[in-house]
């Protein structure tokens, strides 16, 4: 035990926490989207941040290439004289952000410029040539004497002539520290917003721990296992629900007697409690969020059952139902009695067929063959004509063969069976002919059972109608029992309840037909006729018997 511990341990600490997990993936995650979010925001600031350079200049161009004092000293300049605006364009430039304002004529030669040396000389680069040559617009990323720059292009028009042009240029290292210092803003927010995200993910880690107790993932399903383990290993019934009555989780023990093992777990958990127990979702509903004690029976099985609260800061969520048989002298007496009642009709039945075997045993021997082919021809021509009526209606073997067994057992208790002449059933899959023989095979039973036990009343006979025409599967069953006691109505269809007496009988029958009925979304409907039968009817969609 002790290495266990150890090694497990070891294990554990060798394995990331959760909440370094969570906080690596958390951090990383805010990192990448902050990375992602600072690269298009660069990107789009610097895109923007040069179109707006670019059309300011441009537009600074136009309004200086339509002043009257630049038009005329183009014009003196390209007459051959000399003229020359260097302090109206530097004034000029002072009052707004541009590098540089150059002004040329028609032979690009320079009318001003910052660096007077220059004034005169011919401009730098074949990007002018555009605004003069076709009077365009024109915006270009170039080195001049004063270095890169954003360089914007107009031409200067004298009645719509092209008489020289101007240049209005942005040096790229002034643009650059410009834009550097609008991303050094943005990275501050961005900073502030990746320390936000951290501090938000730090305290719903914490949340997320306070909330698994401090468990790892792996320890929280190695306690799930544990807990499966525990109440599977309780000899009591175990049954949790929630608020709306619906089943979180059971235990083995608790599904064996609910269900006796019909369904699997799955198939119950998050289905109403009503499904499984009426009684058990009436003692909920009286709680009233109290501790409860109170008996419920399934089948002959008394049960005691108590309901603790599950309670939480929101209030009442659930209920945990543990539950158990109330043995008593008098119970353990009857299944005793009902026990050796069962071991004595085995007996009979035997002991009649022995008969049966000896009178046969002795014909032969004593060379009588003629009448123990009468005694046998006898006893197999009911037999025979009611294989006979089956076969040419049912074509469905395994509900065939089921039929013509029950049709021998009401023989046995000299109940007569009837089975309709314009019957019919198909073949189906093996899945579909299980489940039609489970609802057939114990309607039949009980019917049996309910004419047998009425004979003193009425001659006891079972009639049987099975058909699949149409879309659906109709199954009828009526009998001369006495029908279903009004107090069992309601629970009829519970594990355990029965309205017989018989030793064989147990409830289950009835359980078993309504599980199928529902799991193929058919109805089962049962009704006392006029002539005081009782007739139990099923309707399926074969749909959803070959899905």
């Amino acid at each position: 035990m002790l290495y266990t511990r150890v090694s497990s341990k070891m294990n554990h600490d060798s394995q990331m926490t959760l909440k370094s997990y969570l906080a690596l993936i958390t951090v990383s995650t805010i990192t990448i989207i902050i990375v992602a979010v600072a690269l298009v925001f660069g990107y789009s600031l610097q895109k923007a941040y040069l179109e707006g350079i670019s059309k300011r200049g441009l537009e600074l161009a136009r309004v200086i290439a339509h002043d009257e004092k630049v038009i005329n000293a183009v014009n003196v300049s390209n007459s051959g004289r000399y003229s020359s605006l260097e302090e109206h364009i530097e004034t000029l430039r002072r009052q707004t952000d541009a590098s540089y304002i150059v002004v040329v004529n028609q032979h690009a030669i320079r009318l001003s410029h910052p660096n007077a040396d220059l004034v005169g000389k011919t401009f730098i680069g074949d990007d002018i040539y555009p605004s003069l040559t076709k009077g365009v617009d024109f915006t270009s990323v170039a080195s001049g004497s004063l270095g890169e720059a954003i360089r914007n292009f107009t031409p200067i028009k004298d009645n719509n002539i092209v008489i020289g042009a101007i240049s209005v240029g942005y040096l790229s290292q002034t643009t650059s520290e410009l834009i550097y210092q609008h991303l050094q803003e943005a990275g501050l927010l961005m900073v502030f917003v990746y320390l936000l995200g951290v501090i938000i993910a730090v305290i719903l880690i914490a949340k997320l721990k306070r909330t698994f107790l401090s468990f790892e993932p792996e320890e929280i399903v190695q306690r799930f296992k544990e807990h499966e383990l525990i109440l599977d290993s309780i000899r009591d019934g175990i049954v949790a629900i929630d608020h709306e009555q619906n089943i979180t989780a059971i235990n083995s023990m608790a599904l064996e007697w609910l269900t006796m093992n019909v369904v699997s777990p799955s198939q119950v958990i998050k289905k109403p409690l009503s499904e499984q127990s009426q009684s058990l979702s009436h003692f909920v509903l009286e709680a009233k969020g109290q501790i409860t004690q109170n008996r419920f029976h399934l089948g002959k099985l008394e049960f005691m059952a108590t309901l603790y609260p599950i309670k939480s800061t929101k209030g009442d969520v659930g209920y945990v139902i543990v539950f158990f048989p109330d043995h008593g002298e008098k119970s353990l007496e009857q299944e005793l009695t009902a026990t050796k009642n069962y071991a004595d009709l085995l007996r009979a039945k035997t002991h009649e067929y022995s008969n049966r075997l000896n009178v046969l045993s002795g014909m032969l021997q004593a060379e009588r063959y003629s009448d123990a082919i009468e005694f046998l021809q006898q006893e197999s021509d009911g037999d025979q004509a009611a294989l006979r009526r089956i076969i040419r209606t049912i074509e469905n073997s395994a509900v065939a063969g089921l039929i013509f067994a029950k049709h021998s057992k009401a023989r046995d208790l000299q109940v007569e069976m009837l089975l309709e002449s314009d019957c019919q059933l198909g073949q189906y899959p093996a899945s579909t002919n299980d489940a039609l023989v489970t609802l057939v095979g114990n309607l039949i039973d009980n019917a049996l059972l309910a004419a047998w036990s009425n004979r003193q009343q009425v001659p006891p006979f079972v009639k049987l109608y099975i058909s699949d025409r149409n879309a659906h599967i109709m199954i009828q069953i009526e009998d001369s029992g006495a029908g279903v006691d009004e107090k069992l109505e309601s629970r009829i269809l519970d594990f355990g309840v029965s309205s017989k007496h018989n030793t064989e009988q147990h409830g289950i029958g009835l359980y078993l037909v309504k599980k199928i009925v529902d799991q193929y979304h058919g109805s089962l409907d049962w009704e006392r006729s006029e002539t005081d039968t009782t007739v139990f009817s099923i309707y399926l969609d074969k749909r959803a018997l070959t899905r």
